[in-house]
């Protein structure tokens, strides 16, 4: 075997070389586009009071999870502000929302279609596999070299990484509706798209919405990675601190990304099922409006019940009445008038 090898690598590099030289419009343009939201979703984030974020943010998780996680939101956001890492954590969010959303527009299109396609799910599994198991710092290599050093190559990273599971939930869930139910839907002549926007969709969103789950949390993951590329934000400090052995700055920015992690997984976490939190603002008013219902229908059954027995009740007074007027008569009988004789 001395002297044979396969050039694999060299062959992937001249791809990346082929792209890079023919596809360089495309790659602006994606660059652009990213770069724009990206920029726009940081400026959002900073151009408020920071007390303005914090409130909406502990609003959305009151909201859709509990009055505690708001408490915990709005104690662990003024850490990162009383740490000085309030611009590097805004940077990192938009980071990982764009590259979150990114992610799920593809993934679960693709998750359905592999759901619906016994060929295409034997195509896209090796491939989730390899996005899988690939070292995410192998995925910065060609995006350098695609979009050069900055944000860019840090997102477009972070989805290939965050991609799969979207993917592999995504597919689960539809996969897993009930076949019976489906049968029913076709059984009433529902075509196949109303079929997976009626049935398969809807029965399906808590697993779909366990993969958006799993998205944010590798995209948040990712932070670190894409501050090696240049990505601004808390992974960007990470990468200082590394570099210089800075224990303190490290664990502060490492804190920062913990803190925005447990606010975004609970959140997304309870998209899954709002009915089940009871002390959300979502799930109180869903209780106050089954209790509305609830006594709505309660008195409407009381008054059918009035109304079905006041006949009986009428009927039931006559013939009281009748044997009242019975017993009198049998107490005190009228007597007989006596008759004149004929003169």
């Amino acid at each position: 075997m001395d002297g044979f090898r396969i050039p694999l690598g060299s062959w992937v590099a001249t791809g990346v070389d082929w792209i890079k030289t023919n596809l360089d419009g495309l790659l602006d343009v994606i660059s652009f586009v990213v770069s724009f939201l990206v920029d726009g979703l940081t400026r959002a984030l900073l151009s408020p009071h920071f007390a303005v974020i914090i409130v909406i943010a502990a609003l959305i998780a009151w909201l859709v999870r509990s009055w505690q996680l708001a408490i915990g939101t709005v104690v662990s956001f003024g850490l990162i502000v009383a740490m000085g890492l309030w611009v590097p954590a805004m940077q990192t969010l938009a980071l990982v929302l764009v590259a979150a959303v990114i992610a799920v527009l593809i993934a679960v299109p693709l998750g359905i279609w592999s759901a619906r396609n016994a060929t295409v799910r034997a195509v896209l599994k090796p491939v989730l596999d390899f996005m899988q198991t690939m070292p995410a710092f192998v995925y910065l290599i060609p995006a350098i070299v695609f979009f050069s050093i900055g944000v860019v190559p840090g997102l477009v990273a972070t989805v290939i990484f965050a991609l799969p599971p979207g993917v592999r939930l995504t597919e689960l869930g539809i996969r897993g509706v009930d076949s019976e139910t489906v049968e029913a839907g076709q059984a009433f002549g529902a075509k196949p798209g109303q079929i997976l926007r009626g049935i398969q969709l809807p029965l399906a969103m808590p697993t779909i919405l366990a993969g958006v789950n799993q998205v944010i949390m590798l995209a948040l993951s990712m932070a670190v990675i894409a501050g090696m590329a240049g990505a601004d934000g808390l992974g960007k400090i990470v990468v200082e601190a590394i570099s210089t052995i800075n224990i303190a700055k490290g664990v502060e920015a490492g804190l920062g990304v913990v803190l925005i992690a447990v606010f975004l997984d609970r959140v997304t976490a309870a998209l899954g099922d709002l009915g089940s939190n009871r002390s959300s603002l979502l799930g109180m008013l869903a209780r106050r409006r089954t209790q509305q219902r609830l006594a709505a229908a309660s008195a409407a059954s009381e008054v059918a019940v009035s109304a079905a027995s006041a006949p009986a009740s009428a009927e039931a007074a006559a013939a009281k009445d009748a044997e009242d007027e019975a017993e009198r008569q049998k107490a005190a009988p009228r007597r007989t008038a006596v008759g004149g004789g004929v003169h």
